[in-house]
């Protein structure tokens, strides 16, 4: 991506206003995204438990969602916070005309620069190649996989302070 694209985003902290777009990203991206790893009848139950208002104004409201903006257009999300004393990305995700821009890499970084120096995790499903190759390239290794009954194991992935 070059440098004119780069400037185009601000990330910024997502707002009560950002909440329709926050949503929308996520039910236009996680299919895209996951559909083919799980049974078609599991997909609308994802989106139904992590992609609606009531899932995502907690995470707003606390201030630990970050977004992705280009002109007017929210283009990106990413929603972060603890569990059990790790730090953990919990949703990052562009729209597809985005992807492949550095759109990831810009809302990674506002959430890293979040968190602090603490090591950090995400996690996605197995045979999600695109997320695998994405954690990696900004820094993130194996950390460990969690079977699921019925879906594809979750690969834990763990960045350390740098």
């Amino acid at each position: 991506m070059n440098s004119d694209n780069r400037a185009m985003i601000r990330v910024r902290e997502a707002d009560g206003n950002d909440l329709d777009a926050v949503v929308e990203i996520g039910r236009r991206t996680w299919p895209a995204t996951n559909g083919e790893l799980y049974d078609p009848d599991f997909v609308p139950l994802f989106l139904d438990k992590w992609w609606t208002k009531d899932a995502c104004i907690p995470s707003i409201r606390a201030g630990r969602t970050m977004v992705a903006q280009a002109g007017d257009e929210v283009v990106g999300m990413a929603s972060y916070g603890p569990l059990e004393g790790r730090q953990i990305v919990w949703k990052l995700y562009v729209l597809p005309d985005w992807q492949g821009r550095g759109v990831g890499g810009q809302l990674l970084g506002a959430v890293l620069e979040r968190i602090g120096h603490q090591p950090t995790f995400m996690s996605f499903a197995a045979g999600n190649d695109s997320a695998a190759r994405f954690t990696r390239s900004v820094g993130f290794v194996e950390d460990h996989r969690e079977p699921q009954t019925d879906m594809p194991d979750l690969v834990w992935m763990r960045r350390d302070p740098t």
